[in-house]
């Protein structure tokens, strides 16, 4: 019931990692699959929804365009930035070409924690999301890295650190209203335990609600070494996506074609039901998360 209710839903996030935009011998951008995830997109949107995409890939790209080589004298967190800078460019030209072929425009949409725990600035990106909705223009968004990056130290007096794209595309689905919120990354869903050390690992298909029980079976890794976020934070991005009131749906993003299956209402991935909580506050959670 609660699968076949998701093609019903009008406004939704998709975000893409970093591993699932890329080719894995050489780590240059994977375009057949681009060209896939953006048919997809444009496929929803006439559909008549409203779709946001959250893409992880700029830092990975820029270094690829500079032939970066790590030496002892780099440093880390400015050739991060510097890579963002570069890579966020091309990552957003690349999109912008594949999605010109089906007549979509798209916007560019760059995040900090600012855009979300101070008032005016929740107020002006709600509004800009709304209005470019409205217009029928699919927003791209990102963590604006060059001035906010994942290696910046948990703990430290940061006010513009979000921290990875799963959280951030959740914020964006709670900040948007949507309705649900599509992960794709480099796994099938949610296991009892790492499946990749543990081959007795369960699959667990639907999340009815989130409990203490669900959060210890977060893992820090993915087994990926190319984006940021492992299971901890994908059940972080499930707490924002459903206290706020969407669903949300962690599945293995290989194969883009997979989010029309999972709008047919099929069992790919691992779901977890829109609990609303009245007394959930997003900027709260996210001045808290790292404390």
């Amino acid at each position: 019931m609660l699968r076949n209710e998701i093609k019903d839903k009008k406004r939704i996030v998709v975000k893409i990692g970093s591993s699932s935009l890329r080719h894995p011998e050489t780590g240059d951008l994977d375009y057949i699959k681009l060209e896939v995830l953006v048919r997809e997109l444009c496929n929803l949107k006439n559909q008549g929804k409203d779709v946001v995409l959250v893409t992880s890939g700029a830092i990975a790209v820029g270094k690829k365009a500079i032939n970066f080589r790590n030496t002892a004298d780099d440093k880390p967190l400015a050739v991060k930035q510097a890579c963002a800078a570069i890579g966020q460019a091309k990552l957003m030209m690349t999109y912008q070409k594949i999605f010109a072929e089906y007549n979509q425009l798209t916007a560019q949409i760059l995040m900090t924690k600012n855009t979300v725990v101070d008032n005016l600035n929740r107020y002006n990106a709600h509004n800009t999301f709304s209005e470019l909705l409205k217009l029928g223009v699919i927003p791209i968004v990102n963590e604006n890295d060059t001035v906010a990056t994942y290696e910046i130290n948990v703990g430290e007096d940061n006010d513009t650190l979000i921290g990875d794209n799963d959280t951030l595309s959740a914020i964006v689905a709670s900040l948007i209203d949507a309705d649900l919120l599509i992960l794709l990354s480099d796994i099938d869903g949610l296991y009892t335990d790492d499946p990749h050390k543990n081959k007795d690992a369960k699959f667990v298909s639907t999340v009815e609600k989130i409990d203490d029980q669900l959060m210890s079976m977060g893992k820090a890794s993915t087994g990926s070494n190319v984006g940021t976020g492992g299971m901890n934070t994908k059940l972080n991005a499930a707490k924002i996506a459903t206290y706020s009131g969407a669903d949300m749906v962690i599945a293995n993003g290989k194969d883009a074609r997979i989010i029309h299956r999972i709008m047919d209402g099929r069992e790919y991935g691992t779901i977890f039901k829109a609990n609303k909580d009245e007394n959930f506050y997003l900027t709260d959670f996210v001045e808290n998360m790292y404390l």
